[in-house]
């Protein structure tokens, strides 16, 4: 898996925040619609993070389909700091492409310090809309 620097735009992180819950948010963003089973290779969506933990050197991201969670679509990992956005595209991964029906998706962050997990945020949308 790729690791790529990034900047985030940064929400200060305080005591108050350091302590509040990590949380994942995104769009699908300008994806290709796709039915087929047969996933494209897309760039990543925007995610929104917040109140990411204190500490924090990495935010690895895994898209998970609920309906088939053998399948691995993959995701990447960005160097950040602080909280805020992370722009579309930093990364590749292979989209979600129901068979012919819609599925639940599942974005995982997973917030590390080394090796170490601080706190994983997960944030679901069904494909298509």
């Amino acid at each position: 898996m790729k690791t790529i620097t990034i900047s985030v735009l940064a929400l200060a992180l305080s005591a108050t925040a350091a302590m509040a819950e990590f949380r994942l948010s995104f769009e699908w963003g300008d994806i290709p619609l796709c039915t087929t089973g047969r996933p494209n290779t897309v760039g990543n969506p925007a995610f929104t993070l917040r109140d990411v933990p204190a500490g924090t050197e990495t935010i690895e991201f895994r898209l998970v389909d609920l309906d088939v969670p053998s399948y691995n679509h993959g995701g990447g990992r960005l160097r950040i700091s602080g909280s805020g956005t992370v722009p579309e595209g930093l990364f590749t991964y292979r989209s979600p492409c129901p068979p012919g029906e819609v599925h639940t998706y599942e974005w995982q962050a997973i917030a590390r310090a080394g090796r170490q997990v601080l706190s994983v945020a997960t944030a679901q949308r069904r494909y298509p809309e």
